[in-house]
């Protein structure tokens, strides 16, 4: 065997689909399938111990752990046949106790198991169409029992031992509830299914004789003794899309062509497939876990519901809800709880509950956290870490860090430490992730997805992308060794881009097939590539060309890697083989063994390699190869590994595989040769953080310190007033404590003299018990002494009987002894000579036995010889028939083969024709009904324009008199301006002497001179009285102008708002117009939808009606009901006299419609006719030519002839010319005849223009002739 050897270290991984998936082992450790291992994982401490499937196993469908926590069953499919393996896990490592894979029954697999109570049964469930119910003694291997379930091959999905019986038992599935006791040697049904069969999904025992089941539709149902005494619904509470399906993950391409594997059918997709669609929406239970309180169980999508039994009756109530949480780091956060859980499982304490969900995850609560969620739902949270729901796509490692990149088809990446075992980041994105490569420093990742190749940051906190490239579906990528350049595959070419400036460096073109696998060799000088094409390429990267090629198309490749000093390609593919390629050529081939290896990977230092087969398994093998089959073959994963990693210290081998899990290793060699490789640096600490980043988190930081401080202040005052409140409540304590101190002493002193005069009475009553006793004692002593004596004496008597008794036996057995040895003789002596008889005929028979077989052989010699000669004559002539059958055959087969083709050619052209004759007519139909509504459009079009100007019409006219009315009152108002002007220069001068007169006054009135000098104020006032008496006149001119000017001003203010009025009246007008504009188009649209239905009368009734409620006001109808009877009287004679009219005019038309259908036919006719002669007359004239051109050719007149010859040979041409004018002659008569005729024709199109014209005349069938100009323009190319 090999000396390299791979131990497990830690998986990251799920396999929620195995049934009865999750369980507690002890208070800290859990058990859980993942891969094609059982993992015991420590809670506490995080370490994981593993339990391997079995060899050869194809994949785990059930667990069941003993109730005593000592045993565990695994049902496993082992090539192809169902096996059932039991573990002890007390032992360490755990050890198998018993594998039951002989079976004297029909079974595929088994679907679920139980221990009993006591762990010394196990119950196993088959799947149908078997459907048995076996019941083992599993340290024996002996079937106790065994019954069919079902007959209909309906899916069960559970069974189960009473938890304090084991014989009793139950059994859950599609329609079928069942309670059954194991009773002389059988398994009997004890209970009888009453109303309707639901589809029973889990169950649980809550009692020794109760049990809860759930069902697909959300019912919850309490059995006791079979019997249902209690039944409750669970409600949703939040609205459930119709559109969503259960999170079942449609796996796309595979990265690898694989032989399919047996693989089975899980319980849960048994579960789906038989839930209607109708019921996809209610909440399914599946599954049920019982515990001291009551139960829980799960109650449709990413919902885990809490029943507590209720303390006076038998039934149960809804206390608590725990969801799952809403995952901040999804795409669709929303989505991220709408997983089912498919298993529930408390820890031995009940202090936490377990359960495990559909997309791979695990989750925990402890049970006092949902005492304190009081009113609100409790949320889970992850057991360990977020899971990979889906195939692992990619798979890479850096050398700085203890990293792991991966990326699944759950369209999520994930980085993983290594080292401690933990997951550092987690992002979900829009689309799937095919490849991913890890940056040497653990910095940056390449992911190539489904639409785009990403570059992206690995930041503290999240993966950010900051370049992309139009690479859609890169299934592999890969950086470089010193990490300057990476590679990137598209379909059959690779792309390497450079990581400084990030552009495309080179594209390596020359794979016909798609590429399945690149490496980069140690110094990043060549790149080496294998694809399906059966290809290996070895490229060199400073000249873009190939260095070494090697194909071979009878193999597609999964995978290529490369030796250190980079001289030998190591391949796998789907041929079952190891490649070794160097310089262009296979130098070994080494066999697989009847698996396909899917990858390969060689250690840095070159001693060590692995592979990854099709079947889950690795393989560790040391380099150079063996020759035989020497390598340590791995259970690893329940699917095909997709990639396979060592570290760069080669300390660690990383696999991840379809089944969404990945394994780390741990690698060494038992020869002790150079493994390890010490590294002279640590790994680094450092990460990635954005300025940005630095600045928000610098700010939280700031504020949540003076929050913290403002927090430390309210808490203080908060304190403050506690303890004053607190230090009050102790004084009021204190006070009625006191009190009741001394109330409680008074007590004890009353209760002590109490105490006192007990002790005194109890003490005088106990001495006379004693007294009492002391002479009932001594009576009983004399009683007892004289029975003794009696009884001793009795002893005696019957000891001496019994030595008598045996001295008699013992005569009796010597007597026997001597009469059986006497007749043993006698019977030996007898049974010697019958012995003697016996030897005697057995001899005389053996040699009559040997006499018989030698006749019996010269017989079979003899018979045997002449069959053969028999056979050989009957090989040669069916030979010979045979011979002549294959060759008529061959002949019929090329025939039949010919045939085919003929056919299925013939049938394709017919196919094609039929498919174009059909294509063709509706396109024509489209294209007529297109036109047909074009029409409809244009002239609805028309009467649209019309009707617009005509409104256009009458609105100009409204707006010319409008503005002719404003040019009047312009003129008015310039009219009126001009007299406010007047009349201002009028004013302006009075006022102008006012106002002198107003300063003389002033200048002449000053009171001390008027003292001084009297009498020549007095002079000087009659001097001015004349002045005085004019100045009254000119005020009262003044007021008279003053109020003109107001009138006048009114009346502009009138004028004005005259002219507004106008203008909103023409506004309101045009708001008029534009709305009946709006009604009557809407009109027309619903007119033209109505007469869509044209050839539906009903829905045109309907459609009719409806125009006529939603455009006629129920005013107008008012007014309608109210016309006159004569006028209704008016209308109805008008009408009959119109359909008179109406009735003589369609006689009339259809009269002449006939005879313009004959008219028509006879048309028709003479014009066929004419065209035949015209037809005839050409053939003539070409005939004609010809033999004038054979003429001329004869009489080699085509020739070149000298000048002087030319005027001689001009007559004999004329004379030929006359030879064809007869002919032109005639051509120009039918040339008149075709005249006359297109002239006739042109006045019956007249006429039947004119009759159209009559209203109800339609042409013929819809005929329509031909035009004219089109006729003529045929007839011109016809006769040219």
């Amino acid at each position: 065997m090999s000396a390299v050897v791979a131990q497990t270290l830690h998986v990251f991984g799920l396999r929620s689909h195995v049934a009865n998936n999750i369980f507690y082992f002890d208070e800290q450790i859990i058990i859980f399938p993942s891969g094609n291992h059982c993992v015991k994982y420590n809670v506490d401490q995080k370490w994981q111990k593993f339990i391997p499937g079995s060899d050869k196993s194809q994949g785990m469908l059930a667990l069941s752990i003993s109730p005593n926590r000592r045993y565990l069953a695994i049902s496993e499919t082992v090539q192809e046949k169902p096996a059932i393996t039991i573990y002890e896990l007390s032992s360490i490592p755990c050890r198998k106790r018993k594998v039951l894979n002989n079976f004297d029954f029909q079974v595929q697999k088994f679907i679920s198991m139980a221990f009993s109570p006591d762990s010394k049964y196990l119950l196993a469930q088959t799947s149908p169409p078997e459907s048995n119910l076996v019941y083992w003694l599993w340290e024996k291997q002996k079937v106790m029992a065994i019954v069919r379930i079902d007959t209909q091959n309906n899916p069960v999905y559970q069974v189960s031992f009473s938890p304090q019986d084991n014989t009793q038992v139950c059994v859950t599935g599609n329609g079928m509830f069942k309670l059954l006791r194991f009773t002389e040697g059988t398994l009997k049904q004890t209970n009888f299914q009453r109303g309707e069969p639901q589809n029973y999904l889990a169950h649980t025992w809550v009692a020794d004789d109760k049990i809860v089941v759930g069902t697909d539709t959300g019912k919850l149902f309490l059995f006791e003794s079979g019997d249902q005494r209690w039944e409750t619904s669970i409600m949703v509470k939040e609205p459930t899309h119709d559109s969503k399906s259960l999170d079942v993950i449609q796996e796309s391409e595979s990265l690898i062509e694989f032989p399919p594997i047996s693989s089975p059918l899980p319980s849960y997709e048994q579960m789906v497939a038989t839930s209607s669609h109708s019921q996809l929406a209610m909440p399914q239970v599946f599954a049920i876990a019982a515990y001291s309180k009551g139960f829980a169980c799960s109650a449709g999508p990413g919902r885990v519901l809490l029943f507590e039994k209720m303390e006076e009756k038998d039934f149960y109530r809804e206390s608590r809800e725990i969801r799952i949480p809403v995952d901040p780091q999804s795409n669709d956060p929303s989505q991220s709880d709408k997983q089912d859980v498919l298993c529930l499982c408390f820890s031995p304490s009940e202090e936490t509950l377990v359960a495990s969900t559909s997309k791979n995850q695990l989750y925990s609560i402890t049970m006092s956290l949902t005492e304190i969620s009081k009113g609100e739902p409790a949320h889970f949270e992850y057991l360990m870490y977020p899971l990979h729901s889906a195939p692992i796509t990619g798979l890479a490692t850096c050398i700085r860090k203890p990293l792991i990149a991966t990326c699944s088809l759950d369209r999520s990446i994930r980085i993983w430490n290594y080292e401690t075992n933990t997951l550092e980041l987690f992002k979900e994105y829009q689309e799937e992730a095919y490849s991913i490569s890890l940056h040497p420093s653990g910095h940056f990742i390449v992911v190539g997805f489904a639409d785009k190749l990403r570059l992206m940051n690995l930041l503290i906190d999240d993966i950010r992308s900051f370049k992309e490239y139009s690479v859609r579906g890169c299934r592999e990528c890969s950086f470089s060794n010193g990490g300057h350049l990476f590679a990137a595959v598209s379909g059959n070419v690779i792309h390497v881009y450079t990581t400084t400036n990030l552009e495309n460096i080179s594209s390596l073109k020359g794979h016909t097939g798609k590429i399945r696998s690149i490496v980069w060799n140690a110094d990043d000088s060549k790149l080496i590539s294998g694809g399906t094409d059966g290809a290996v390429y070895e490229w060199n990267l400073s000249t873009g060309k190939r260095e070494t090629e090697c194909v071979l198309k009878s193999c597609s490749y999964n995978c290529v890697t490369v030796s250190p000093d980079a001289k030998i390609i190591f391949a796998v593919g789907s041929d079952h083989t190891l490649k070794e390629i160097a310089d262009s050529s296979i130098l070994r081939e080494i066999s697989a063994f009847d698996v396909t290896y899917t990858t390969i990977v060689i250690s840095h230092s070159g001693r060590m390699m692995f592979v990854g087969t099709s079947v889950g398994t690795i393989r560790a093998m040391k380099y150079p190869l063996p020759l035989q089959k020497e390598f340590n073959e791995y259970q690893a994963h329940a699917g095909p590994i997709t990639k396979m990693l060592l570290t760069f210290d080669d300390q660690f081998l990383l696999t991840a595989a379809e089944d969404g899990c990945l394994f780390t290793w741990k690698v060494f060699d038992k020869d002790g040769r150079g493994i390890k490789r010490e590294r002279e640096v640590g790994f680094a600490e450092e990460v990635l953080v954005t300025k940005t980043d630095m600045e928000e988190k610098a700010q939280v930081m700031l504020e949540l310190k003076t929050r913290v401080e403002e927090l430390k202040m309210e808490n203080e005052y908060q304190l403050r007033l506690k303890d004053m409140n607190y230090s009050e409540k102790i004084k009021e304590l204190t006070d009625k404590f006191i009190q009741e101190m001394e109330s409680l002493k008074t007590k004890n002193q009353v209760l002590r003299t109490e105490k006192e005069k007990q002790d005194v009475y109890h003490r005088e009553h106990i001495e006379d018990l004693l007294d009492k006793q002391s002479r009932e004692l001594q009576d009983l002593e004399c009683c007892n002494n004289q029975k003794l004596l009696l009884e001793y004496e009795k002893y005696q008597e019957l000891q001496l009987k019994s030595q008598r008794m045996q001295e008699e036996y013992e005569k009796q057995l010597r007597d026997n002894d001597e009469t059986k040895s006497q007749a043993l003789e006698e019977l030996t002596e007898f049974y010697e000579a019958k012995l003697q008889e016996k030897t005697t005929l057995l001899e005389e028979a053996q040699e009559d036995v040997r006499q018989q077989l030698r006749e019996f052989e010269e017989t079979k010699k003899q018979i045997e010889e002449d069959e053969d000669r028999e056979i050989q004559d009957i090989k040669t002539k069916y030979e010979k028939k045979l011979r002549d059958e294959k060759e008529s055959n061959l002949r019929l087969k090329g025939e039949t083969g010919i045939m085919r083709k003929k056919f299925s050619s013939l049938q394709k052209e017919i196919e094609e024709r039929t498919n174009d004759i059909e294509t063709l007519k509706g396109e024509q139909v489209k294209l007529q009904g297109v036109i047909k509504s074009l029409e409809k459009d244009i002239q609805g079009l028309k009467r649209e324009i019309q009707e617009r100007d005509e409104t256009i019409q009458d609105k100009e006219k409204r707006i010319y008199d409008l503005k002719k009315k404003n040019q009047e009152l312009g003129k008015f108002k310039f009219v009126l301006d001009y007299k406010i002007k007047e009349l201002k220069k009028q004013i302006e001068p009075r006022e102008n002497e006012i106002r002198v007169m107003k300063e003389q006054i002033q200048e002449n009135d000053p009171w001390p001179q008027r003292v001084e000098i009297r009498s020549y104020n007095f002079t000087k006032q009659a001097r001015e009285a004349p002045l005085w008496g004019a100045l009254p006149q000119m005020e009262a001119e003044l007021e008279n102008f003053h109020k003109q000017n107001t009138q006048l001003e009114l009346n502009i203010t009138e004028l004005w708002q005259k002219l507004r009025a106008t203008d909103q009246e023409m506004r309101r007008e045009r708001q008029k117009e534009r709305d009946l504009e709006a009604l009557v188009k809407r009109f027309k649209t619903d007119l033209h939808n109505c007469v869509a239905y044209i050839q539906e009368p009903r829905l045109l009734k309907e459609k009719i009606r409806g125009l006529f409620e939603k455009y006629v006001q129920r005013a107008d109808m008012v007014e309608i009901a109210g016309l006159n009877t004569d006028l209704q009287q008016e209308y109805a004679r008008q009408r009959e006299h119109l359909e008179r009219n109406l009735a003589t005019l369609k006689k009339k038309v259809v009269k002449e419609s006939e005879l313009h259908r004959t008219d028509y036919v006879r048309i028709m006719q003479e014009n066929v006719s004419l065209i035949k002669e015209i037809n005839e007359l050409r053939r003539e004239l070409k005939f004609t030519r010809s033999q004038v051109y054979d003429l001329e050719a004869a009489l080699k007149l085509t020739k070149k002839v000298r000048p002087q010859e030319v005027s001689e040979t001009e007559p004999s041409r004329d004379m030929l010319s006359t030879a064809p004018t007869a002919r032109l002659n005639e051509q120009e008569e039918t040339g008149r005849i075709i005249e006359m005729q297109r002239l006739e024709i042109q006045r019956l199109r007249d006429q039947i223009q004119e009759q159209e014209q009559i209203t109800g005349f339609h042409t013929l069938a819809g005929v329509r002739l031909p035009s004219l100009s089109n006729s003529e323009v045929d007839l011109e190319v016809k006769t040219n």
